[in-house]
């Protein structure tokens, strides 16, 4: 290794348990970033760990230290998971708190082998920062595509504090702006730890260079084109998920966007779309045209309503024998035009893995009943004009980055349904800035409509235009955003993120196998 700062080799002598521990800190300072409390700790935290890494003796402790950062990481972001379990009774509460350790303990091995693969190959900070940044978010991505992927909370979440640098998911994705996450924490160890090192300078000035972008970017930037004629009602029905499971709480939830509904169209609003949350009417519309006719009574001619509702499949007896949470599209009549079938599924919410050994343990789903959700193909686009194209996505799928989209027939707005009723103070603010996020990636609006909150439109910016206020019942007419040309990443998907994260690894081998 060669000449270090003081402050690293302080930081080599520690035993193993104080410097996992900091690792562990750090981490949890990285979830600081996300919503509710939202911030750029990333950074920090990103430089707090690069720090501990490079004075991991021997090296192979790199791997731990990244699983603690991780788990610190996971933990503290996860705990909205916890509380959807206080919403059954299949399970004990407590099992919560067992499945956002496992599944934090889990999601940590990859930022560990990130981790030891830097420390692997690099004992200086720039390659080891160049190196940590490029095999983070080949971790990132990998977390989001394996074993039915969890995308939940990139690092990169916390530059939305900072609207220009959040600009750049549309060159690189989410997943980039971990990378650069990871990078200006390397700017900042890099004035402690990077003494005589070749492109010390220019890691220093990185941070300074993305607080400059995050800063002057938004007051250059062209205005973006004027809204489209559509106008869109989105609605907030204040029903909870306690409610909702009470005897007759699924004909009240019904009953509460019904009365949301009339009380704006009364009011003389006549818009285009009406927009209502997951799973409102869990009742089979396929079946029951009365009960369609009556969700669009009072409609103006032409207008649609899209709510969330569930399929169902029968056997020549009558018998259920599978399910979808679905979108369906009806018009004024109270006709189906389209229903969407959600496809990314939520692993033990909507469907039990290994169902053959997790009931004999006592294990169950966290939506009410038995029988599993059966997904559906994928992204659509639904065109009806004059509306805009418009593809529907049902809750947990807007967390997946590239998967939102059918990219061979481009949509003009992203609608996402959801019920965040399940998730407590923390979960529904991330998932929103998710929702932001892939705003941004696309170049398109995005609409969303909850029980309980958020609701509100998102620019194709990621700007917020209208937001909603949470817990209560509320609805809005919102003007709906023409869409911005088709982004980088948009073209791309996660290809996009994964040269940028090759393309720094290859930079960190090819400066760590120079002389300082």
């Amino acid at each position: 290794m060669s000449a270090q700062h003081p402050f690293v080799v302080r930081l080599a002598a520690l035993p193993w348990l104080p410097a996992f521990l900091l690792a562990v800190a750090a981490g949890a300072v990285a979830a600081l970033g996300f919503e509710p409390v939202g911030s750029i700790a990333g950074p920090v935290a990103g430089a707090a760990l690069l720090l501990v890494l490079l004075a991991a003796q021997p090296r192979g402790r790199a791997f731990g230290l990244g699983l603690g950062f991780g788990f610190g990481q996971f933990l503290l972001g996860l705990t909205w998971i916890a509380t959807a379990f206080t919403f059954q009774a299949a399970m004990p509460v407590w099992m919560g708190w067992v499945a956002v350790a496992g599944l934090s303990l889990f999601l940590a091995l990859y930022p560990g082998l990130a981790a030891w693969l830097a420390r692997r190959f690099a004992d200086r900070l720039v390659p080891l920062t160049l190196l940590f940044a490029g095999a983070f978010t080949l971790g990132e991505i990998a977390r989001g595509l394996l074993f039915s992927g969890f995308a939940w909370n990139p690092l990169g979440a916390g530059w939305l504090q900072l609207p220009g640098v959040a600009q750049l998911a549309s060159l690189v994705g989410a997943n980039g702006l971990s990378a650069l996450a990871v990078l200006a924490g390397g700017s900042l160890a890099a004035l402690l730890a990077a003494r005589g090192e070749r492109g010390r300078l220019g890691l220093v000035l990185l941070f300074p260079l993305l607080l400059l972008i995050g800063l002057g970017v938004p007051k250059i930037q062209k205005p973006l084109a004027s809204p489209t004629e559509t106008k869109a009602l989105l609605v907030q029905t204040g029903v909870g998920i306690a409610d909702k499971h009470q005897e007759g709480g699924l004909a009240r939830n019904v009953e509460a966007a019904l009365a949301r509904t009339r009380l704006a169209l009364a009011s003389g609003l006549k818009p285009d779309l009406v927009i209502w949350p997951e799973a409102t009417v869990e009742f089979p519309l396929e079946e029951m045209p009365d009960l369609r006719r009556e969700l669009v009574a009072g409609f103006p001619a032409g207008a649609k309503l899209l709510t969330g509702g569930v399929a169902i499949w029968r056997d020549a007896g009558g018998t259920i024998t599978a399910a979808a949470n679905s979108a369906y599209l009806l018009d004024s009549t109270g006709e189906i035009l389209a229903r969407y079938d959600k496809s990314h599924l939520v692993p033990g919410g909507e469907y039990l893995p290994l169902r053959a050994i997790a009931e004999p343990l006592g294990l169950a789903r966290l939506v009410p009943g038995s029988l599993d959700f059966k997904p559906g193909d994928g992204p659509v686009t639904w065109r009806f004009p004059p509306l805009p194209a418009i593809a529907p996505n049902i809750c947990y799928e807007i967390i997946f980055p590239a998967a939102i989209v059918n990219r061979a027939d481009r949509p003009e707005m992203i609608v996402t349904i959801s019920n965040d009723a399940w998730f407590g103070p923390s979960g529904p603010p991330q998932h929103h800035a998710q929702a932001r996020l892939r705003a941004i990636e696309e170049g398109l609006p995005v609409l969303r409509a909850t029980p309980t909150g958020i609701t509100g439109l998102i620019d194709p910016r990621g700007g917020l235009v209208e937001t909603l206020p949470r817990g209560v019942a509320a609805h809005a007419v919102v003007a709906v955003p023409a869409p911005l040309p088709p982004t980088p990443f948009a073209r791309l998907g996660l290809l996009s993120p994964a040269l940028f994260a090759l393309f720094l690894l290859a930079s960190g081998f090819f400066l760590n196998r120079r002389k300082t």
